[in-house]
């Protein structure tokens, strides 16, 4: 191999470890922040959301995810190489040092702070909330028992900048969907817990599958039969017609579909049932486009 052939290796290899710090190669945390913005976009925008908005928060989505990603593995190096699950990532390994990451970080920040300063200021001052939340959630699992509703917070937090981007303001509905959202989030984070109980017992990482114990299926079950619930209120708030409503039974299917593989704690199928929530999302917001779709047709 000759040397700009090495170079080239080496190279790629590193932008390969760099993309699998930033979670680039597992896509979902995006689809789990992507959906709820796009339900807050398409309801803002009664169906016809402004593009230019679409596209900065669409890439939004990817980058804050991203570095979410990061800053968390900055923070839990060390309890990550004590998870079988985690202890292949690219800092608790030692594939990555802090500082290289910290400076992906620092790109990744530059360009979230380029995609708001596009936005208006009310927007702005949302993200820099939503920037402290992003920061502050992967210490949160070493102090309080319930890190898991810090999170929902943090990706609710989607719903408020997407109606100050759209409209200027956040009416009354935009916290309904954010209470939807959040709800939804401690649901498949306490499945993405269950995945890590007992390496976390010994770690002594705090989550709310450690929190709820046996009662795990029953709480999660609860949450999801609010979230049913807090969809069917969305929609006779917003007068939503019946291709919103045909997707509340298709998300119903898929909840009792994650009950079932979450039934024993198996953590492999525990993990399926968090990967699952991507298709909940998916079934509610095709709901609400093509009730603006064909409302307005």
């Amino acid at each position: 191999m000759s040397a700009p052939d090495s170079v080239s290796a080496v190279v790629l290899r590193q932008l390969q470890i760099y993309w699998r710090l930033a979670r680039l190669d597992r896509p979902i945390g995006i689809w789990l922040l992507m959906w709820p913005m796009l339900w807050g976009l398409w309801v803002a925008g009664t169906g016809q959301p402004d593009q230019q908005v679409l596209i900065v928060f669409l890439l939004g989505a990817i980058v804050t995810r991203s570095a979410g990603c990061i800053v968390n593995d900055i923070a839990d190096r060390k309890l990550d190489a004590d998870v079988r699950r985690t202890r292949d990532r690219p800092l608790a390994s030692g594939q990555v040092g802090v500082i290289e990451a910290l400076a992906l970080f620092i790109i990744f920040g530059f360009v979230a702070i380029g995609l708001v300063s596009t936005q208006n200021t009310l927007t702005q001052l949302l993200a820099g909330g939503g920037a402290l939340l992003m920061v502050a959630y992967p210490f949160m699992k070493r102090f309080i028992s319930v890190p898991q509703f810090i999170l929902g917070v943090a990706f609710a937090w989607a719903i408020p900048m997407a109606f100050a981007a759209q409209t200027g303001e956040i009416p009354i509905v935009a916290w309904h969907l954010f209470a939807i959202t959040a709800v939804w989030a401690v649901i498949y984070d306490t499945m993405y817990a269950m995945c890590d109980r007992e390496d976390d017992l010994t770690a002594g990482i705090k989550s709310t599958a450690i929190l709820f114990g046996d009662t795990d299926r029953f709480v999660i079950g609860a949450l999801q039969l609010f979230m049913l619930l807090a969809l069917t209120m969305l929609g006779t708030r917003l007068s939503l017609g019946p291709w919103y409503y045909a997707a509340i039974p298709a998300v119903a299917i898929f909840m009792l579909y994650q009950q079932h593989l979450i039934r024993d704690r198996d953590p492999a199928l525990c993990f399926r049932a968090f990967l699952n929530n991507q298709w909940i999302g998916l079934v509610v917001f095709v709901g609400l486009a093509l009730h603006y779709l064909y409302a307005s047709a």
